[in-house]
């Protein structure tokens, strides 16, 4: 597929689409955002008017049907991105879908079929693997510097926010509509990263808790899993903590390398003759340039590298580290 011109619709123009995706649309070469939906009319029309949006709808299949509407973003709660994945696929028309993938791997696998036997492109919203911050650490990595890799280490903890609220939860936290807890809204996004720079995990093996006892979903995740590659790896994901913690360790026999996920704190490099450091600020659309690249790959000129089958690998792993939690409900 070689479009001339990619001409967005967006599915769910929530919190996510007002900075960092959705200008993203406008300001890539060869895109523009052409039509937003939201089952709310209102909140559709004022999002429209104040991202001069030519169009808006109340109706998902409305918005598919569109045919000025040639490839669709889907920003949904997580529940919802397989039947309007489906959707945009039976249309012909490419589909990018918020991250994680969808609510656990078996649906991302029904996605990922569906495309390929329509032939339709599909990608996900992992835009860090899109980064200038996350390109240098692969530069880093490729360079040798750390010798062999032996072991990546992940902690990630965080006190009770707005998820502690008990009468208006946010669907975050709520499995039936995200898959499971804020684990799986950001801890997705570090084990895409990891394979990004690393390869494929292929064992997992984890435990889930809910230990503050607010909400159903799991609130504590840790685990350990190796890669293809023989690389080791350990984590640790807690979201009823003191306070905040976002850090990866990625150990060599050489030296080590540290960073952040969310943060765009300096890169750190140390081994045995020097340490370095590296400050690469995020841009303020931050999904821009993964944007760039599926745009550039509709239009011939390029690939991008968040796709369906790079993204269910992630939803895999993180059914692996929870299944036992959710087993037992």
């Amino acid at each position: 597929m070689s479009l001339s011109e990619v001409r967005w619709g967006i599915i769910g123009c929530g919190d996510v689409t007002e900075v960092k995706s959705g200008p993203a649309f406008q300001k890539v070469n060869n895109s523009k955002l052409v039509a937003v939906m939201r089952r709310n009319g209102d909140l559709a029309k004022d999002y429209a008017a104040r991202h001069n949006v030519p169009k808006w709808y109340d109706s998902a299949d409305e918005l598919i049907n569109d045919p000025d509407v040639n490839a669709i973003y889907i920003a949904t709660p997580p529940a919802f991105h397989k039947e309007y994945g489906l959707k945009a696929i039976a249309a012909g028309k490419p589909v990018y879908i918020e991250k994680p993938m969808a609510l656990n791997f078996s649906e991302c696998r029904e996605i990922i079929e569906a495309s390929e036997k329509a032939d339709v492109p599909l990608f996900v919203a992992y835009y860090r693997r899109a980064l200038p911050r996350f390109a240098k650490i692969k530069e880093i990595l490729s360079s040798g510097v750390l010798g062999e890799i032996r072991l990546v280490s992940t902690k990630h903890f965080r006190p009770t926010g707005s998820e502690g609220d008990q009468v208006n939860p946010p669907w975050r936290i709520q499995p039936h509509l995200s898959g499971g807890g804020l684990f799986f809204d950001l801890g997705s996004h570090t084990l895409d990263i990891l394979d990004f720079l690393l390869g494929p995990i292929k064992e997992v093996k984890g435990f889930a808790s809910n230990q503050n006892g607010l909400y159903e979903a799991e609130d504590i995740v840790t685990g350990t899993y190796k890669f293809e590659s023989g690389i080791h790896g350990v984590c640790a994901w807690c979201f009823s903590a003191y306070d905040h913690l976002d850090s990866n360790e990625i150990i060599g026999s050489k030296g080590k390398l540290e960073f952040s996920t969310f943060g765009d704190d300096p890169i750190r490099l140390t081994t045995a003759s020097s340490d370095q450091e590296w400050t690469i600020e995020n841009p303020l659309h931050i999904q821009q340039p993964l944007i760039q690249t599926i745009v550039e790959e509709l239009t011939g000129n390029g690939t991008c590298p968040s796709t369906g089958t790079t993204a269910a690998k992630t939803n895999w792993v993180m059914d692996e580290l929870v299944k036992d939690y959710y087993a037992n409900k």
